[in-house]
C-alpha cells in the first residue's frame, strides 16, 4: 500500500473530541481485585509462549515502577521497557517505514516523526482530558506511530497501563482491549476511550464487591490503595491471583 497510516492517524486524532470521549465520572484511584495486565500475560500469553510472558511481566514491572515515581511518558522510557519485551540490549526508534496487518498498513517516517510522538506522549498528563481517554490515546499513539522495529503490539498495552497506574488506577481486566484498531477510524478511537472508561468503572464495582463481601453489587468505590508497582509488588500480586478467563 502507499497510503501513510500514521498521517491518517494524526488526522483522526485531531477529529476526536477527547474531553467528551470517555464516560463522565471521577476517576479516583482504584486497585482492581485482580491485576488485569499481569493476569493476561500470565494466562493467555503464557499458554502460547512462556518466554514471551516472562519478558512481558518483567517489562510490566519496570513500567509500574516508573509509574510509581510519576515519570513522564517518553520514547526513551518506553524504550527501556521494550528491552524487556524483546529481550534485547537496545530498542531504538525505527529508521524507516514500518508495516503492520500483513503489510496492509504502512507507517511513514519523516524528520518530524520522533518529535511528533514525544509531543503526543506528553499529552498523557493533560488533565483537561479524562484519564481513560488519555490512556486510550496513548495506546493508539504507540500503535500508529509504531516507533519500534518489533513488538509494538505489546508496547501499546504497557503504555495504556502506565498512564492509568501513574494516576492510581489498576484495571482488573484487559482482555476487552484486544481488538484490531484502524488508523483512520476516529469513531473507533473515541469508542476505545469509552471502553477504557467502562473498564475503570467495572474495576471499581468489582473491587467494592470483593472488599465488602457482597453477594449483590455494592455501591461506592473499592480500595484506593495501590500495590507497590515494582517487580516485587507485581510478582506478589500475580502470584496471589489466578488468571481470569
Amino acid at each position: 500500500m502507499t497510503d501513510d497510516a500514521l498521517a491518517a492517524w494524526q488526522r483522526a486524532r485531531r477529529q476526536v473530541d477527547w474531553p467528551r470521549a470517555a464516560p463522565a465520572a471521577p476517576y479516583t484511584p482504584v486497585m482492581g481485585a485482580v491485576d488485569g495486565a499481569a493476569s493476561w500475560f500470565d494466562g493467555p500469553v503464557r499458554r502460547r509462549d512462556p518466554a514471551r510472558a516472562d519478558r512481558l511481566l518483567s517489562a510490566l514491572a519496570a513500567a509500574r515502577e516508573d509509574a510509581r515515581r510519576q515519570a513522564p511518558l517518553t520514547f526513551d522510557l518506553m524504550s527501556r521497557w521494550q528491552r524487556h519485551v524483546l529481550g534485547v540490549h537496545e530498542a531504538g526508534f525505527r529508521e524507516g517505514d514500518a508495516y503492520a496487518k500483513a503489510g496492509r498498513e504502512r507507517y511513514g517516517l519523516t524528520p518530524r516523526t520522533r518529535a511528533d510522538i514525544e509531543r503526543c506522549l506528553h499529552e498523557s498528563t493533560d488533565t483537561a482530558v479524562p484519564l481513560p481517554a488519555r490512556a486510550a490515546r496513548a495506546y493508539l499513539d504507540v500503535a500508529f506511530f509504531h516507533p519500534f522495529t518489533d513488538g509494538n503490539g505489546r508496547a501499546v498495552l504497557l503504555a495504556l497501563d502506565f498512564v492509568l497506574v501513574r494516576e492510581g488506577v489498576l484495571l482488573d481486566r484487559v482482555g476487552p482491549l484486544q481488538s484490531t484498531r484502524y488508523a483512520d477510524d476516529a469513531d473507533g478511537a473515541a469508542d476505545l476511550a469509552h471502553l477504557v472508561g467502562v473498564l475503570v468503572r467495572a474495576t471499581r464495582r468489582r473491587a467494592a464487591e470483593k472488599n465488602h463481601g457482597c453477594d449483590l453489587p455494592c455501591r461506592g468505590g473499592g480500595s484506593d490503595r495501590m500495590p507497590n508497582p515494582g517487580p516485587d509488588g507485581l510478582r506478589s500480586s500475580h502470584d496471589r491471583l489466578r488468571p481470569w478467563q
